[in-house]
């Protein structure tokens, strides 16, 4: 073919969203001019495991890097710009602008088809006094971490604060921490990791806590200062670097500017190609608006697995292919020093806004056989539609694979599954891996159950206004748990004395069964329901949930506890 009739294909951004773009179109055309413009130093780094480098986790900044520009070009004739930024679109000439932003040289190079995958910036609110401070940091790049990484051995830093408890502050936090730095984090939401629910926050709100972080919710910041920070309550956060990590914001003012259309979100709007308002444009990753699966309605989602998608169907469409994005589910997973934390779907503050008529199963199985080494408890939070089952989210918190649960239930909302389909999948199984009945079954089958009318059951976040309300509680575990920890008032009949001891079980007020997990509760609830007791309901979670939900704010708000000591395991 001849170099000149060849397709010229201009892509802006060189991280995941452009250097995917590039990638593709190589292997659907191998003639096209294609050229990758990048504003930071370095294309194709991952931009995910930046967090990681600063806990020494990954020893060197240079392993971040995936790929650079000599070989992008050495192996694919990819050219890759970078300290360069696009400055205009001229979509009339189909050109864009390029800076040269060492030599300050500028060039209009022409496209036939042009990308934009900018990415969005972090969100770095010029209103707060000290924000301009050069201890102040956020993290996007690998320069980022570098700067970090060297600013605080310098300085002999020793106290952080990370401002925000999403997923970059949170995985801040938890390396720096690793790396023997005191940290705090602070966010004004009363909880951390915002796509999960209170409950849920409150188990890596206690993990955090017991590693030595000082985790400060419900207060914002106010100012920074040379020694640390100032929050909206007045209160001083000492602090000799600090992490900004409060939310990023799409890249979308070259679109702006030349006229593409702008979602509600205030991201660029795009079709299920990933075509702009201008069908010679395509846009991708952060800065992009995207349709959420089950509301129908358009959301933002800055996560890498959704962009790299997006990437193939923009490059596929480009080159002729037929191919369309799905909406998204939201699958994501971190670590939390020893838990992992896994979500995907709508969370219960979705349902509500959205006005699901929704239903919950929680249950703590084993993460694999209890006898195997290494086993431990997997807190999993499953919703459902009340009517037809549908299944609409799920969250799970553990030490073992919680990304394998939820990938279960990522893969079940594509294809609209219900709590039915869920009981009967044929998942792998060995004791070193799971149980006979993993996590995500158990939790249908109480999800059943419970939509049968087999029995009724309270969450384990009702506990406290029960206790208070003075209502009853009979807990069903062995005499030797009991002792050890339970919660204040309640009455100990062990599960093997329970149909000897009837009589002490009031029938004219409600009863409240609980043991460690549910599962023996469950049982007495089915054994007293069927000898006539009407008002009777299990505790889902029991103790070791409420163990775990208590924790936080026992520890921090100096109320009155409501369990004689904490049982997590």
């Amino acid at each position: 073919m001849d170099q000149n009739q060849s397709k010229k294909y201009v892509i802006v951004g060189g991280v995941a969203g452009g250097a995917s773009i590039a990638a593709r179109l190589r292997r659907l055309d191998e003639f096209a001019q294609i050229t990758m413009i990048e504003r930071g130093r370095d294309v194709s780094f991952s931009n995910c495991s930046l967090p990681y480098f600063l806990g020494g986790e990954i020893e060197d900044a240079e392993a971040l890097k995936l790929i650079s520009p000599k070989t992008f070009h050495r192996l694919y004739r990819i050219t890759a710009l970078t300290r360069h930024e696009v400055t205009l679109i001229n979509r009339e000439a189909r050109t864009v602008l390029v800076r040269d932003l060492e030599s300050d040289v500028e060039q209009a190079l022409p496209y036939d088809k042009l990308f934009l995958a900018p990415g969005a910036s972090p969100i770095m609110p010029s209103a707060i006094p000290g924000i301009g401070l050069p201890q102040v940091f956020s993290v996007r790049s690998v320069e980022d971490v570098e700067r970090i990484d060297a600013f605080l051995k310098a300085r002999d830093v020793r106290q952080v604060a990370v401002v925000g408890g999403g997923f970059i502050g949170i995985e801040v936090m938890e390396n720096l921490t690793r790396a023997g730095y005191s940290v705090s984090v602070v966010d004004m939401a009363p909880q951390v990791m915002l796509p999960f629910d209170e409950d849920m926050a409150q188990i890596l709100h206690r993990e955090i806590i017991t590693h030595g972080v000082s985790l400060i919710l419900g207060d914002g910041l106010s100012s920074i200062e040379e020694d640390g920070i100032t929050l909206s309550s007045g209160r001083r956060v000492p602090a000799q670097a600090v992490i900004m990590a409060i939310g990023v914001r799409p890249e979308t003012a070259l679109a702006v500017e030349a006229g593409l259309d702008i979602g509600k979100t205030g991201a660029i709007l795009v079709d299920r190609q990933m075509r702009t308002s201008d069908p010679d444009i395509f846009a991708v990753g952060d800065a992009v608006e995207v349709r959420h699966l089950l509301t129908g309605k358009q959301t933002r989602l800055a996560l890498a697995g959704p962009a790299l998608r997006q990437a193939r169907v923009a490059a596929n469409t480009a080159a002729g292919l037929v191919d369309v994005i799905p909406g998204v589910v939201g699958a994501s997973v971190l670590r939390v020093f020893s838990l992992n934390a896994a979500t995907v779907g709508l969370n219960e503050r979705q349902c509500v806004q959205e006005g699901i008529d929704y239903s919950v199963s929680f249950v703590i199985p084993s993460d694999r056989v209890s006898i195997m080494p290494g086993a431990s408890p997997m807190f999993f939070k499953l919703l459902y539609h009340k009517g037809s089952g549908q299944v609409l989210g799920a969250q799970a918190i553990g030490r073992g694979a919680a990304d394998k649960r939820i990938d279960v239930i990522a893969t079940l909302l594509r294809y609209r599954g219900t709590i039915m389909d869920l009981k009967d999948l044929e998942l792998a199984y060995a004791p070193a891996f799971s149980t006979a009945r993993d996590v995500v079954s158990q939790g249908a089958l109480v999800a059943c159950s419970v939509s049968d009318g087999l029995y009724d059951q309270v969450m384990f976040t009702q506990v406290r206004g029960l206790v208070e309300q003075g209502a009853y509680f009979v807990d069903v575990r062995t005499a030797g748990e009991f002792a050890r920890a339970h919660i204040k008032g309640s009455v100990n009949i062990p599960l093997s004395h329970l149909r000897e001891r009837l009589e002490e079980i009031p029938r004219d007020r409600p009863v409240y069964m609980l043991c460690r997990t549910g599962q023996r509760s469950y049982n007495a609830v089915r054994a007293l329901k069927q000898r006539g007791w009407e008002q009777v309901y299990n505790v889902a979670g029991s103790f070791m949930a409420l163990s775990w939900y208590e924790y936080y704010w026992d520890q921090t708000s100096g109320r009155e506890p409501i369990v004689t000591a904490y049982g997590f395991e």
